[in-house]
């Protein structure tokens, strides 16, 4: 193995205020040793897929009492990815091990405090674990069975539904039965919805001029179970569609990440008149339940009861643009970055 190699790295630049564009991020290359320190703990990755996920948005600002850091300008940014193991001082991995977990934005990461899991499951596309077998899939099952606590012939509501988690929100809500609309952002994914996620009904959010209308159309007898991607204005039109002791999982709130002051809700009272319960979870709290997770989504992958569908940038250098295509839309699909070959 060789000593010093070249590694290609994604720098930020500095804080972000606003919409975030691709000169905030800037390549460079330095080296690395292909060797761990003896008694360090640590792991060597070669880094094979990357994860562009919204929640990297606020870490592109100083933020401080978070769940999660900022990251720091003039170091890599870091992100879910699908990675090798080339050299490891820590008892849980070995050399060969393929492993998902937070990684850095670079062609190689020594990772000195691996929070990473070991992929045993190597009969799928490794970049599931970027997605539907990684940290969107458990916020997904976590979020709809946890936090929903859903029942059979229900009524559910998902915002941003063909993205990473919310492709997977509607898709177990059909298993169970219940009723399924999402909305997105442009006809195509509106067709991916309805025609490749098995949704009921979907409709382009950006057409319609009073989402208050669109909801009643949609769910004349109330909502159940809202699946919260979006926040802002969205949120507001769902609070009176819902139905009494409806069930409101926030995710995240998309809309609000590049406004320097965030949309007020008007409409909070309905969490009073009609017993709603509005909870927020974060994953990070829940990866305890990944072997339950696995022994229930394995099977449904591979007897096509599940789809997913990636969107799947080639490259470390196009990583900057697809993840500020995020925040436009431009992805159809859990947005991945493809590093190195497998």
């Amino acid at each position: 193995m060789p000593g010093m190699v070249r590694n290609k790295q994604v720098i930020l630049k500095d804080f972000v205020s606003g919409f975030p564009k691709e000169t905030d991020m800037y390549m460079t290359e330095s080296s690395i040793e292909l060797k761990v320190p003896k008694g360090s703990n640590g792991v060597l990755l070669k880094n094979l897929y990357l994860s562009c996920d919204p929640y990297m948005r606020p870490r592109m600002t100083y933020i401080e009492g978070s769940y999660v850091e900022s990251f720091k300008p003039g170091l890599p940014i870091s992100g879910y990815g699908v990675a090798k193991v080339l050299d490891s001082e820590n008892p849980e991995f070995n050399k060969g091990d393929l492993v998902w977990g937070m990684t850095g934005w670079e062609e190689y990461s020594l990772i000195t405090a691996p929070h990473l899991f070991k992929i045993q499951h190597t009969d799928v596309p490794l970049s599931y674990y970027t997605g539907i077998l990684g940290m969107p899939g458990m916020t997904a099952y976590v979020g709809f069975y946890e936090v929903c606590s859903p029942k059979h012939g229900e009524c559910v509501f998902i915002s941003a539904a063909s993205g990473a988690v919310g492709q997977l929100v509607g898709q177990f809500a059909k298993l169970l039965g219940c009723y399924v609309v999402g909305s997105a952002g442009s006809k195509d994914k509106v067709d991916l919805l309805k025609n490749k996620f098995g949704f009921d009904e979907a409709f382009n959010y950006k057409e319609e001029a009073d989402l208050n209308a669109a909801l009643k159309r949609y769910f004349p007898e109330g909502i159940d179970i809202y699946f919260e991607n979006v926040g802002g204005k969205t949120l507001d039109a769902v609070l009176p569609n819902m139905k009494i002791r409806g069930r409101i999982a926030a995710c995240g709130m998309i809309s609000q990440y590049n406004l320097d002051k965030p949309e007020g809700v008007h409409n909070l009272m309905y969490l009073v008149s009609k017993r709603l319960r509005m909870e927020g979870f974060i994953v990070l709290d829940h990866y305890h339940l990944y072997p339950k997770f696995l022994e229930m989504i394995i099977p449904h992958i591979k007897e096509g009861k599940l789809v997913y569908v990636e969107d799947m940038a080639e490259g470390l250098e196009s990583a900057p643009a697809a993840l500020i295509g995020l925040f436009s839309g431009q992805n159809v699909g859990k947005q991945v970055v493809a590093v190195a070959p497998e």
